[in-house]
């Protein structure tokens, strides 16, 4: 009998999921542009573990590719793009330098905009669920994946040009 309902706790879940999946990108935009006190140890600290984390995303996206077609050139784009971004949001950081230390409040506008990217791939992966689930997709719908790399990249890349240039404008504070 546990068994059987084993289907409705699955279900119940991914209906949570869908529920409060809104709250969390709005979480994810209000913490996005927050004004933020820069402690030196744990902006270098963040650089480094983002900098062997696109290491190994690199290295999934190669593993990945005997599966998803050019899934490393899809990854290597995004983290390019990425890091433009991530200048450019850099660029658009206002700093402050008071007797508690510096401050740094990122742009609204950015934030709101990578929130967006990351609402619009979540939409598509579920309109790719629902069309495999009425049959309207053929077998080979993982060898199209290459969004999910492109974007993983995307938030990766602007995420670890960020770290080392708030590391790099601390150094010089």
């Amino acid at each position: 009998m546990p068994l059987l309902l084993l289907p409705l706790l699955v279900m119940g879940l991914v209906l949570l999921w869908l529920m409060l999946m809104p709250f969390a990108l709005w979480q994810r935009y209000r913490s996005g542009h927050s004004r933020r006190r820069a402690v030196r140890w744990v902006v270098t600290f963040n650089a480094w573990s983002l900098l062997m984390s696109a290491v190994l995303f690199l290295f999934g996206a190669w593993v990945a590719g005997y599966w998803v077609d050019a899934a490393l050139a899809h990854a290597s784009a995004g983290l390019l793009a990425g890091m433009l971004l991530g200048v450019l949001g850099l660029a658009l950081t206002r700093f402050e330098a008071t007797s508690q230390g510096v401050f740094y409040t990122p742009n609204r506008w950015l934030a709101m905009a990578l929130t967006l990217v990351v609402a619009a791939r979540i939409s598509y992966g579920l309109y790719r669920m629902e069309q495999a689930w009425a049959g309207d997709v053929h077998a080979a719908w993982l060898v199209q994946q290459g969004s999910v790399f492109a974007v993983g990249g995307l938030l990766l890349g602007h995420y670890l040009a960020y770290a080392w240039g708030l590391r790099w404008r601390l150094r010089r504070t």
